[in-house]
Protein backbone atom coordinates (compact mmCIF):
# COMPACT_ATOMS: atom_id res chain seq x y z
CA UNK A 1 0.00 0.00 0.00
CA UNK A 2 1.21 3.53 -1.11
CA UNK A 3 1.23 6.23 0.82
CA UNK A 4 -0.14 8.69 -2.03
CA UNK A 5 -2.99 6.41 -2.07
CA UNK A 6 -3.93 6.78 1.25
CA UNK A 7 -3.39 10.65 0.65
CA UNK A 8 -5.56 10.65 -2.16
CA UNK A 9 -8.09 8.23 -0.18
CA UNK A 10 -7.99 10.96 2.78
CA UNK A 11 -8.54 13.67 0.10
CA UNK A 12 -11.75 11.78 -1.49
CA UNK A 13 -13.09 10.97 2.33
CA UNK A 14 -12.62 14.58 3.23
CA UNK A 15 -13.60 16.39 0.47
CA UNK A 16 -16.32 14.08 -0.39
CA UNK A 17 -16.05 15.17 -4.47
CA UNK A 18 -13.80 13.83 -6.84
CA UNK A 19 -13.11 16.85 -8.73
CA UNK A 20 -12.64 19.25 -5.58
CA UNK A 21 -10.33 16.58 -3.95
CA UNK A 22 -8.47 16.63 -7.18
CA UNK A 23 -7.69 20.13 -6.83
CA UNK A 24 -6.87 19.91 -3.50
CA UNK A 25 -4.47 17.62 -4.43
CA UNK A 26 -3.01 19.32 -7.24
CA UNK A 27 -3.11 16.65 -9.51
CA UNK A 28 -5.34 15.16 -12.39
CA UNK A 29 -8.97 14.08 -11.68
CA UNK A 30 -8.65 10.95 -13.98
CA UNK A 31 -4.95 10.14 -11.61
CA UNK A 32 -6.99 10.26 -8.24
CA UNK A 33 -9.54 8.32 -9.95
CA UNK A 34 -7.12 5.33 -10.97
CA UNK A 35 -5.30 6.03 -7.23
CA UNK A 36 -8.44 5.31 -5.72
CA UNK A 37 -9.26 1.55 -7.81
CA UNK A 38 -5.81 0.77 -7.21
CA UNK A 39 -5.79 0.73 -3.38
CA UNK A 40 -9.18 -0.67 -3.61
CA UNK A 41 -8.20 -3.60 -5.70
CA UNK A 42 -5.54 -4.13 -3.02
CA UNK A 43 -8.09 -4.10 -0.47
CA UNK A 44 -10.52 -6.34 -2.39
CA UNK A 45 -13.66 -3.72 -0.96
CA UNK A 46 -15.40 -0.42 -1.93
CA UNK A 47 -13.92 2.48 -0.42
CA UNK A 48 -16.93 4.98 -1.71
CA UNK A 49 -20.28 4.67 -2.95
CA UNK A 50 -20.44 6.99 -6.04
CA UNK A 51 -23.21 9.25 -7.65
CA UNK A 52 -23.54 11.91 -9.85
CA UNK A 53 -22.99 14.84 -6.97
CA UNK A 54 -21.13 13.06 -4.72
CA UNK A 55 -19.51 10.33 -2.70
CA UNK A 56 -20.13 8.81 0.36
CA UNK A 57 -17.94 5.94 2.77
CA UNK A 58 -18.91 2.73 2.77
CA UNK A 59 -18.29 0.81 5.79
CA UNK A 60 -14.98 -0.68 4.51
CA UNK A 61 -14.42 3.01 4.20
CA UNK A 62 -14.93 4.37 7.33
CA UNK A 63 -12.96 1.20 8.46
CA UNK A 64 -10.02 3.02 6.53
CA UNK A 65 -9.91 6.61 7.32
CA UNK A 66 -8.66 6.39 10.54
CA UNK A 67 -6.27 3.75 10.02
CA UNK A 68 -5.37 6.05 7.11
CA UNK A 69 -4.68 8.97 8.98
CA UNK A 70 -2.88 7.05 11.91
CA UNK A 71 -0.51 5.73 9.31
CA UNK A 72 0.15 8.82 7.54
CA UNK A 73 0.92 10.89 10.90
CA UNK A 74 3.68 7.22 12.01
CA UNK A 75 4.87 8.14 8.60
CA UNK A 76 5.62 11.92 9.17
CA UNK A 77 6.81 11.09 12.62
CA UNK A 78 9.23 8.78 11.26
CA UNK A 79 10.61 11.47 8.56
CA UNK A 80 10.89 13.51 11.48
CA UNK A 81 13.01 10.68 13.26
CA UNK A 82 15.47 10.48 10.91
CA UNK A 83 15.44 14.54 10.60
CA UNK A 84 16.12 14.72 14.64
CA UNK A 85 19.57 12.17 14.12
CA UNK A 86 20.48 14.98 11.49
CA UNK A 87 20.39 17.60 13.94
CA UNK A 88 17.36 19.15 11.83
CA UNK A 89 13.97 19.86 12.43
CA UNK A 90 11.64 19.87 9.16
CA UNK A 91 8.26 18.33 7.99
CA UNK A 92 4.66 19.65 8.86
CA UNK A 93 3.02 20.94 12.48
CA UNK A 94 -0.56 20.99 12.16
CA UNK A 95 -1.87 23.14 15.64
CA UNK A 96 -5.53 23.74 16.70
CA UNK A 97 -6.65 26.82 18.45
CA UNK A 98 -10.12 27.33 20.03
CA UNK A 99 -10.52 31.46 19.86
CA UNK A 100 -10.15 33.76 22.48
CA UNK A 101 -7.82 31.55 25.09
CA UNK A 102 -6.18 34.24 25.83
CA UNK A 103 -3.18 32.50 28.12
CA UNK A 104 -0.95 32.34 25.00
CA UNK A 105 -0.21 34.38 22.54
CA UNK A 106 -0.37 31.93 19.62
CA UNK A 107 0.86 33.90 17.04
CA UNK A 108 4.01 35.27 18.80
CA UNK A 109 4.47 31.60 20.02
CA UNK A 110 4.19 30.37 15.99
CA UNK A 111 6.43 33.22 14.68
CA UNK A 112 9.01 32.10 17.14
CA UNK A 113 8.77 28.59 16.23
CA UNK A 114 9.29 29.35 12.38
CA UNK A 115 12.00 31.63 13.26
CA UNK A 116 13.46 28.85 14.98
CA UNK A 117 12.42 25.70 12.29
CA UNK A 118 12.10 27.24 8.91
CA UNK A 119 11.89 23.70 7.33
CA UNK A 120 8.76 23.24 8.88
CA UNK A 121 5.25 23.96 7.29
CA UNK A 122 2.73 25.42 9.86
CA UNK A 123 -1.12 25.23 9.66
CA UNK A 124 -3.64 26.50 11.91
CA UNK A 125 -6.98 25.63 12.16
CA UNK A 126 -9.15 27.64 14.40
CA UNK A 127 -12.70 25.65 16.37
CA UNK A 128 -14.30 24.13 18.74
CA UNK A 129 -11.94 22.12 21.42
CA UNK A 130 -14.98 19.06 21.28
CA UNK A 131 -13.67 18.66 17.66
CA UNK A 132 -10.53 19.00 17.56
CA UNK A 133 -9.83 16.53 20.60
CA UNK A 134 -11.45 14.35 17.99
CA UNK A 135 -8.96 15.42 15.47
CA UNK A 136 -5.67 14.89 17.86
CA UNK A 137 -6.81 11.30 18.44
CA UNK A 138 -6.94 10.21 14.87
CA UNK A 139 -3.86 12.34 13.87
CA UNK A 140 -4.83 15.14 11.95
CA UNK A 141 -3.43 17.33 14.48
CA UNK A 142 -0.44 17.17 16.04
CA UNK A 143 -1.22 19.85 18.99
CA UNK A 144 -4.20 22.35 20.10
CA UNK A 145 -4.91 24.91 22.96
CA UNK A 146 -8.23 23.94 24.24
CA UNK A 147 -10.52 24.77 27.12
CA UNK A 148 -12.31 21.87 28.64
CA UNK A 149 -13.52 21.36 32.58
CA UNK A 150 -9.64 19.36 32.48
CA UNK A 151 -10.74 15.62 32.46
CA UNK A 152 -9.00 13.18 31.29
CA UNK A 153 -9.15 11.95 27.55
CA UNK A 154 -7.77 8.40 26.39
CA UNK A 155 -5.20 9.00 24.20
CA UNK A 156 -4.57 12.47 24.83
CA UNK A 157 -2.08 14.14 27.19
CA UNK A 158 -3.52 17.59 28.63
CA UNK A 159 -1.02 20.10 29.70
CA UNK A 160 -2.79 22.70 31.66
CA UNK A 161 -1.81 26.07 31.20
CA UNK A 162 -4.30 27.84 33.28
CA UNK A 163 -7.63 27.22 35.17
CA UNK A 164 -10.29 29.86 36.03
CA UNK A 165 -13.76 29.93 37.68
CA UNK A 166 -17.20 30.35 35.69
CA UNK A 167 -19.59 33.83 35.73
CA UNK A 168 -22.39 34.87 35.50
CA UNK A 169 -23.05 37.91 32.80
CA UNK A 170 -26.41 39.88 32.39
CA UNK A 171 -27.29 42.64 31.40
CA UNK A 172 -27.15 46.14 33.61
CA UNK A 173 -30.70 46.22 34.42
CA UNK A 174 -31.46 42.56 34.80
CA UNK A 175 -33.02 41.84 38.01
CA UNK A 176 -29.55 39.91 39.40
CA UNK A 177 -27.69 42.30 38.28
CA UNK A 178 -26.21 43.58 41.60
CA UNK A 179 -26.83 40.52 43.42
CA UNK A 180 -23.39 39.42 45.28
CA UNK A 181 -23.33 36.12 43.75
CA UNK A 182 -25.83 33.31 42.07
CA UNK A 183 -26.84 29.66 42.26
CA UNK A 184 -27.54 27.60 39.37
CA UNK A 185 -31.22 27.66 40.73
CA UNK A 186 -31.28 31.22 40.93
CA UNK A 187 -31.43 31.13 36.85
CA UNK A 188 -34.16 28.83 36.71
CA UNK A 189 -36.94 30.20 33.91
CA UNK A 190 -33.96 32.44 31.91
CA UNK A 191 -32.88 32.37 28.40
CA UNK A 192 -29.68 31.74 27.45
CA UNK A 193 -27.21 32.97 24.81
CA UNK A 194 -24.11 30.48 24.65
CA UNK A 195 -21.24 29.43 22.32
CA UNK A 196 -21.94 26.76 20.01
CA UNK A 197 -21.65 22.96 21.48
CA UNK A 198 -18.46 22.89 20.51
CA UNK A 199 -17.08 25.16 22.71
CA UNK A 200 -15.40 24.43 26.27
CA UNK A 201 -17.36 26.70 27.86
CA UNK A 202 -20.86 25.56 26.49
CA UNK A 203 -19.55 22.28 27.28
CA UNK A 204 -19.14 23.32 31.39
CA UNK A 205 -22.25 25.28 31.18
CA UNK A 206 -24.77 22.31 29.83
CA UNK A 207 -23.15 20.13 32.10
CA UNK A 208 -23.35 22.15 35.55
CA UNK A 209 -26.98 22.95 34.44
CA UNK A 210 -27.42 19.23 33.64
CA UNK A 211 -26.29 18.06 37.21
CA UNK A 212 -28.14 20.74 39.04
CA UNK A 213 -31.40 19.50 37.57
CA UNK A 214 -31.97 23.45 35.92
CA UNK A 215 -33.30 23.61 32.65
CA UNK A 216 -30.78 25.63 30.49
CA UNK A 217 -32.61 26.83 27.58
CA UNK A 218 -30.21 28.42 24.60
CA UNK A 219 -31.91 30.56 22.47
CA UNK A 220 -29.13 32.22 20.92
CA UNK A 221 -26.33 30.11 19.68
CA UNK A 222 -23.25 32.43 18.82
CA UNK A 223 -19.04 31.57 18.01
CA UNK A 224 -17.80 35.11 18.85
CA UNK A 225 -17.73 36.38 22.36
CA UNK A 226 -18.09 39.72 21.14
CA UNK A 227 -20.96 39.18 19.92
CA UNK A 228 -22.14 37.11 22.99
CA UNK A 229 -21.51 39.75 25.06
CA UNK A 230 -23.69 42.21 23.59
CA UNK A 231 -26.15 40.10 22.82
CA UNK A 232 -26.46 39.70 26.86
CA UNK A 233 -25.86 43.26 27.45
CA UNK A 234 -28.84 44.21 25.21
CA UNK A 235 -31.11 42.03 27.71
CA UNK A 236 -31.40 39.28 24.98
CA UNK A 237 -30.54 36.59 27.57
CA UNK A 238 -27.86 35.63 30.21
CA UNK A 239 -24.74 33.18 29.80
CA UNK A 240 -21.99 31.70 32.10
CA UNK A 241 -18.31 32.24 31.02
CA UNK A 242 -15.34 31.96 32.25
CA UNK A 243 -14.13 35.09 33.98
CA UNK A 244 -11.68 35.97 31.42
CA UNK A 245 -14.21 36.46 28.95
CA UNK A 246 -16.55 38.58 31.16
CA UNK A 247 -13.74 40.82 32.04
CA UNK A 248 -13.57 41.85 27.94
CA UNK A 249 -14.96 45.26 27.35
CA UNK A 250 -18.79 45.75 27.17
CA UNK A 251 -21.97 46.85 28.87
CA UNK A 252 -22.56 43.82 30.72
CA UNK A 253 -22.47 42.71 34.38
CA UNK A 254 -20.83 40.14 35.60
CA UNK A 255 -21.40 38.35 39.31
CA UNK A 256 -19.97 35.34 40.52
CA UNK A 257 -20.99 31.80 40.78
CA UNK A 258 -21.70 29.77 44.19
CA UNK A 259 -19.07 28.03 44.92
CA UNK A 260 -18.83 24.47 43.43
CA UNK A 261 -21.78 25.53 40.86
CA UNK A 262 -20.00 24.64 37.79
CA UNK A 263 -16.60 23.25 36.82
CA UNK A 264 -13.68 25.43 36.45
CA UNK A 265 -12.43 26.68 32.87
CA UNK A 266 -9.06 24.90 31.93
CA UNK A 267 -6.93 25.71 29.04
CA UNK A 268 -4.69 22.80 28.11
CA UNK A 269 -2.39 22.62 25.50
CA UNK A 270 -3.63 19.17 24.43
CA UNK A 271 -1.20 16.31 22.34
CA UNK A 272 -1.44 12.58 21.82
CA UNK A 273 0.36 10.57 24.32
CA UNK A 274 3.62 8.39 24.07
CA UNK A 275 5.48 7.57 20.75
CA UNK A 276 2.17 9.50 18.79
CA UNK A 277 3.55 12.78 19.75
CA UNK A 278 5.65 14.18 16.76
CA UNK A 279 8.96 15.81 16.92
CA UNK A 280 7.57 19.42 15.71
CA UNK A 281 4.98 18.71 18.13
CA UNK A 282 7.73 18.65 20.84
CA UNK A 283 9.59 21.37 19.83
CA UNK A 284 6.81 23.88 20.10
CA UNK A 285 6.18 22.54 23.59
CA UNK A 286 9.62 23.46 24.92
CA UNK A 287 8.75 27.27 23.43
CA UNK A 288 5.57 27.11 26.19
CA UNK A 289 5.85 29.95 28.80
CA UNK A 290 5.64 28.69 32.23
CA UNK A 291 2.66 27.29 33.58
CA UNK A 292 0.35 29.57 35.07
CA UNK A 293 -2.13 27.11 37.27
Amino acid sequence: MELRHLEHFIAVAEQKHFTRAAEAMSISQSGLSASIRALERELHAALFVRNTRSVELTEAGRALLCEGRRTLAAAEAAKDAVAAVQGLIRGHLTVGLEQCLGVVDVPALLAKFRSSYPGVEIEVRQGGSTPMLDELSSGRLDVAFVATAGDPVDGLDLRPLSKESMVLVCAPDHRLALAKEVSLQDLAGESFVDFDRTWGARAISDRAFAAAGVAHPVTIEVNDVHTLLALVAHDLGVSLVPERIAAKRGDHKTVPLTPGSASPWQVSVAVPTGQAQTLTANALLGMLPTNKT
